[in-house]
């Protein structure tokens, strides 16, 4: 496990879900366009489970994914955890590209009842956009001092490469300017995941704990599972990964807490 990369992690924007009317049949099912990132744009991260930094994709980054893996990609509403739809297929990537300032796919509606549900408010451009995927290759600069994009100088990371796994319409979306929504998006992936799939997180977890050297851990749920541990993990664990990955490591004191 290189750093947390082998998690997925989701992101967000604001309304960038449409529709495109296909042909003149009365009452057909349209094709909905889904613009799910933006290219060289900087936004926050604050999560328990990647830590605080300021995040950009870049133009190629989704190229091999699109070429290698589309026909893998799922569209959902609500990345599946909507209590009515589901984890119920939207429809088929008709095409997925990138253009010069992001992803966009196109997906025809399949004439379901979900799908005539999500009707008027993918009309009325309510819907925002969010994506999960896998962070391949990046670029990190730990001390990149304060600037007007970055106030604080915290690290900021560039993801030169996706993994892409699923795309589509999201009730809530995160604003790129707003720390708490971004933050919410993936901590709430993973809780929403932990509340149907718990052995499957807490494999995640063990993964996580095993870059660390830890004193006897108590057990999730303990009396003193809140404490966070404070160790060094081994060099051959960390070897190579930017100094900000490895505070990261050193710093998740969700690893320990009964309520993650």
């Amino acid at each position: 496990m290189d750093s947390l990369r082998d998690l997925d992690i989701v992101r967000a924007v604001p309304p960038a879900s449409g529709l495109r009317a296909n042909g003149s049949e009365e009452n057909g099912m349209p094709t909905m366009i889904v613009r799910f990132s933006q290219f060289d744009s900087w936004y926050e991260i604050d999560s328990l489970w990647e830590g605080r930094f300021i995040e950009r994709t870049v133009r190629g980054a989704f190229k091999k994914t699109i070429s290698e893996n589309r026909q893998n990609v799922k569209v959902l509403f609500d990345h599946g955890y909507d209590p009515q739809i589901g984890n119920k297929v939207l429809g088929p990537i008709e095409e997925l590209r990138e253009d010069g300032d992001g992803p966009v796919g196109e997906v025809p509606l399949f004439d379901t009842t979900y799908n005539r549900d999500l009707l008027p408010g993918l009309e009325a451009g309510v819907y925002g956009s969010s994506f999960r995927f896998r962070v391949i290759r990046d670029e990190w600069n730990d001390a990149p001092g304060r600037s007007k994009y970055n106030p604080d100088g915290i690290p900021e990371r560039t993801i030169k490469e996706v993994r892409l796994f699923e795309f589509g319409p999201v009730t809530f979306p995160a604003n790129p300017d707003s720390t708490a929504g971004v933050r919410c998006m993936t901590d709430d992936y993973y809780e929403r995941l932990r509340s149907r799939n718990p052995d499957q997180v807490d494999e995640l977890l063990a993964r996580a704990r095993s870059l660390r050297t830890l004193p006897s851990v108590p057990e999730i749920g303990s009396k003193d599972s809140a404490a966070t541990i404070s160790t060094i993990a081994p060099a051959d664990a960390t070897r190579g990964l930017s100094a900000s990955a490895r505070s990261r490591l050193l710093e998740l004191p969700f690893l320990t807490e009964g309520n993650h």
